[in-house]
């Protein structure tokens, strides 16, 4: 009985300072807008034909995006994140800094129409560049520099049967708020996530190895762990509110990330972007 009773004791006890401990830590509410590249570099799987690229500069698009500007501003974010790597973070300053003094025009890239836009409109000092390309494991590294077996991988990935799943081209944008909801929904999120558990996830040189899914640990699942490691390193207090500007594939990590962080409090932009279309019509 005594034994039980000290059993007992010890889980209430854990428990107790397990909870103080969660107690303690402040969670900053965060906002992913994935969105797709407004410039569209077509460095991503994911491809834009030339013949359906938009002009994000002109009208009707450019309304759209001073209304998901203004309506993501409710959100009344303290810090914005981007993504581009740190090594672009003195440029990103400068850049900002001119267009604060209204000596600098935005180009097409969401960095710009919308984390300079909404950074200025709410007096915000400074945008973080928090992206990361990852880490490969040397054998990925030993794959790159073999010609025939990266010829060997590169086959697999254009032929096969779940390339579609990934390695797909994206149509003409004939609304950029709706698809911006469509793609920031939870059940697109999840589908894209599935993807990466396929292709080219199931590659093996021999049968048995893991050369699939190395080379999908460093592309994808390290590059999304280091984009959260940046964000936890921005200085923060317990008043600030982080949105986060970054291609929608990277959703189906950095949301699963934020939403079981002890750290974090995820916010979804649908509201938003559902108000945006209010904005829209005056």
């Amino acid at each position: 009985m005594k034994k039980v009773i000290i059993v007992l004791c010890s889980f209430i006890i854990c428990y107790t300072l397990q909870a103080q401990t969660s107690a303690q830590i402040e969670q900053t509410p965060v906002m992913a807008l994935g969105v797709f590249h407004f410039s569209f570099p077509n460095l991503d799987a994911v491809k834009t034909a030339e013949e359906d690229k938009i002009n994000v500069l002109e009208d009707p698009w450019q309304s759209e995006i001073v209304a998901i500007a203004k309506a993501i501003e409710e959100f009344r974010p303290t810090i914005i994140a981007i993504e581009l790597n740190p090594v672009e973070q003195s440029r990103i300053d400068s850049l900002f800094q001119l267009y604060k003094k209204g000596a600098w025009e935005l180009k097409s890239n969401e960095t710009q129409q919308l984390g300079f836009r909404i950074a200025r409109n709410l007096d915000i000092d400074r945008i973080y560049c928090v992206n990361d390309m990852g880490l490969h494991y040397d054998n990925i590294l030993n794959l790159f520099a073999d010609s025939a077996r990266l010829a060997a991988l590169e086959d697999y990935f254009f032929k096969s049967p779940y390339r579609n799943l990934i390695l797909r081209e994206a149509g003409r944008i004939e609304n950029i708020i709706d698809h911006l909801l469509f793609y920031n929904h939870p059940d697109q999120i999840r589908e894209s996530l599935s993807g990466y558990l396929l292709h080219p996830f199931k590659y093996e040189e021999t049968p048995g190895d893991f050369t699939g899914v190395d080379f999908e640990s460093g592309r994808w699942y390290n590059r999304n762990l280091r984009i959260f490691r940046n964000i936890q390193r921005i200085e923060r207090t317990s008043d600030d509110r982080i949105l986060l500007i970054v291609g929608m594939e990277h959703l189906n990590l950095l949301n699963l990330f934020f939403d079981v962080s002890k750290e974090f409090e995820f916010v979804s932009p649908l509201p938003y972007l559902e108000k945006a279309k209010e904005f829209l019509k005056f």
